[in-house]
């Protein structure tokens, strides 16, 4: 056989440990950048139809993260101060700087806490936004996430624009980073469009290394006018349990230029439903079909709201 004129790969060295070895390592406990949402080193997707508001929520996640310990978004607390990019595919400069400003105040951000929130958005690039689906994208990044603990990715339409949605073929290059991230200790929270079907949009392979998915959708009765109304719903969620896992529903209110939230639990909106309901004097068949809801859940409401009269 001739020799090749090319030299033999450097293979990478892997690293194998036996059970026992693991089970005295040193491993530091996993913790949360966002609890109990978001552990350290985890992988988050958020996923919502359009226009139903997951930039505003996105945004708040970040600002909540890069705040003081104390930062709160919903029932989720920042365990501490961390630095966070934040990269965004598609909104105007100005509707950011906006969205920001309102945001930032109305959770009362610091003064010492603005630097520790970076923004990479398109109108301030002298260059189309990379393709983080491939691997020259990828390495554009890279000189931004010394000294960052959490990425924001929003979204993964405009920010992976190489392949095909459906195809989880398509996925391997992204999956390869995110993962790559993860082992050098940063967390990604991944901003995502629902499909028609309601859920997040393309290939299912995406959700299979995420730790957290959480998908916002739009209550039964709800009114354009409402605005960012919506209930929340962990789809996926290693490790997190009982209380926290319940799903809730959230409401961006307005007070002069600050924007905040609301959250009631989704039981108590369905009880303020079917008070509305019965004051109609409909039955518990009528408020089940307006509800969406079986008579039996309906008629299990009714007897809370006349054991709470």
């Amino acid at each position: 056989m001739l020799d090749s004129p090319f030299p033999a790969p450097q293979l990478p060295e892997l690293v194998a440990v036996c059970l026992g070895t693991l089970l005295t390592m040193p491993i530091p406990e996993r913790g949360f950048v966002l609890d109990p949402v978001i552990p350290t080193q985890g992988l988050v997707m958020l996923y919502a139809p359009r226009g139903i508001g997951k930039t505003f929520v996105a945004l708040s996640i970040a600002i909540a993260i890069a705040i003081a310990s104390g930062g709160r978004v919903f029932n989720w607390l920042a365990t501490a101060s961390r630095k966070v990019l934040y990269i965004d595919g598609e909104m105007p400069a100005i509707s950011m700087k906006e969205r920001l400003e309102s945001l930032a105040t109305g959770m009362a951000v610091p003064p010492c806490a603005l630097e520790n929130l970076v923004l990479i958005t398109p109108d301030l690039q002298p260059c189309p936004m990379p393709d983080l689906s491939t691997e020259l994208g990828q390495a554009t990044i890279e000189p931004f996430l010394a000294g960052v603990d959490v990425v924001v990715l929003d979204n993964l339409a405009t920010l992976c624009r190489t392949g095909k949605e459906n195809e989880s073929h398509s996925w391997v290059s992204m999956q390869a980073w995110l993962l790559d991230l993860r082992r050098r200790g940063l967390a990604v929270i991944l901003v995502h469009h629902a499909g028609k079907s309601g859920d997040q949009r393309g290939t299912s392979a995406r959700e299979d290394i995420m730790d957290t998915v959480i998908s916002l959708k739009r209550p039964r009765e709800y009114k354009m006018a409402e605005g960012a109304r919506f209930e929340v719903h962990l789809t996926k969620a290693r490790g997190i349990t009982g209380e926290d896992a319940k799903s809730f529903e959230a409401s961006l209110e307005t007070e002069r230029n600050a924007l905040f939230w609301q959250v009631k639990e989704l039981e108590d909106v369905e009880l303020d439903t079917l008070r509305g309901l019965l004051a109609q004097g409909k039955t518990v068949r009528q408020c089940a079909e307006a509800m969406g809801k079986s008579s039996s859940a309906v008629q299990r409401l009714k007897n809370k709201l006349e054991g709470r009269a």
